[in-house]
């Protein structure tokens, strides 16, 4: 499954779920960062309402500026009102939180939200401060469980999610020698739990374009944000190769937060090249769909495209989903069909 992420522009998100629906993507993932950009769950309302195949997910939104029972309630009315479409992408939350000056969440805090969210969309209780807390109303209903994923980059992460959810989506870049030991480490603490096999997939900042600079130009934006989430521990950060500790520092060092999934902004300076080209898949459409082809080899069942930064213009963001679903897609459902 390809899902084309991106931020909720207030206005223009019926036409980009239209777009996306016509162009071949299987789902659409929306950002959740109120400061930046719309309403996630107003917008996916408005997408599945316009859409009939379309995939409606989060991608992501967090349980800090959300409480748990908000979350579930609401991917549980997105679900009804798509016909089931709906998925749940969460993580610990970054610009969302950033932007209202607070921290990404605390892991057991955020284990905590999980845990919680899962229980509230199977119509269970919750307990909330002593009160028994339950979504009252999904019992009424007869609709698939949400399904929830976590966005995930380090050891602890991954293992929280291998436990509570039902997926992981991976944000540690497009190098199968990252992706590799991180999708052993969740099979491994998933068979370990005596659960059932994950839904693993990954964040993966892509632009198909004949001229190769051309396309490393248009990732940049949104890479950064990507590249930026193995800087957020220093034990993370431990476990990169050379050349990539060096780009994470440049990264901690002058991330400019106001510039988050822009493009044009100071810390693209970092991004180098031969980075970009192993962090990203950039370039051609046929070199595109086979590096994207040897990643579903891994093993990953989903890939969210996040191709273009939040400042992209709408017809440079049109084409490439344009020749996305018309070149790349193709060529990688026939190679793995």
């Amino acid at each position: 499954m390809f899902l084309l992420g991106t931020f909720p522009v207030p206005g223009h998100v019926v036409e980009l779920a239209q777009m996306a629906e016509a162009d071949g993507w299987d789902g659409l993932g929306l950002t959740d960062s109120q400061n930046l950009a719309g309403d996630v769950f107003a917008a996916l309302a408005l997408a599945a309402r316009a859409t009939s195949s379309l995939v409606v997910a989060t991608a992501a939104t967090n349980p800090a500026t959300r409480h748990p029972a908000v979350v579930a309630s609401a991917m549980a009315t997105l679900q009804v009102e798509s016909g089931g479409r709906a998925w749940l992408g969460i993580a610990r939350g970054d610009s969302a939180l950033a932007y209202i000056g607070r921290k990404p969440m605390p892991l057991d805090a955020f284990e905590s939200g999980l845990q919680q969210i899962r229980t509230y969309l199977h119509g269970d209780v919750v307990d909330q401060l002593g009160f028994g807390s339950r979504i009252e109303w999904l019992r009424r209903t007869d609709v698939p469980k949400v399904p929830m994923s976590v966005a995930a980059t380090g050891p602890r992460v991954i293992s929280i999610a291998a436990r509570v959810a039902d997926g992981i989506t991976l944000s540690v870049g497009a190098d199968p020698l990252r992706l590799k030991p991180a999708i052993e480490l969740a099979r491994k603490v998933r068979s370990e739990a005596g659960l059932p096999p994950l839904r693993l997939g990954a964040y993966v900042n892509a632009v198909a374009h004949p001229d190769v600079e051309l396309a490393r130009n248009l990732v940049r934006g949104r890479m950064g944000v990507y590249a930026r989430f193995s800087t957020m521990s220093s034990s993370v950060m431990a476990t990169l190769p050379e050349a990539d500790r060096e780009v994470a520092q440049q990264l901690r060092d002058n991330y400019d937060l106001r510039a988050h999934g822009a493009a044009g902004a100071r810390h693209e300076a970092a991004l180098a090249d031969d980075f970009v080209d192993r962090f990203g898949i950039v370039g051609p459409s046929e070199q595109v769909a086979e590096r994207l082809v040897e990643l579903i080899k891994l093993g990953l069942d989903h890939i969210v495209v996040a191709g273009h930064g939040r400042n992209t213009p709408p017809d440079v963001f049109a084409e490439s989903s344009h020749r996305f679903g018309a070149e790349v897609l193709p060529l990688v459902r026939r190679a793995v069909s």
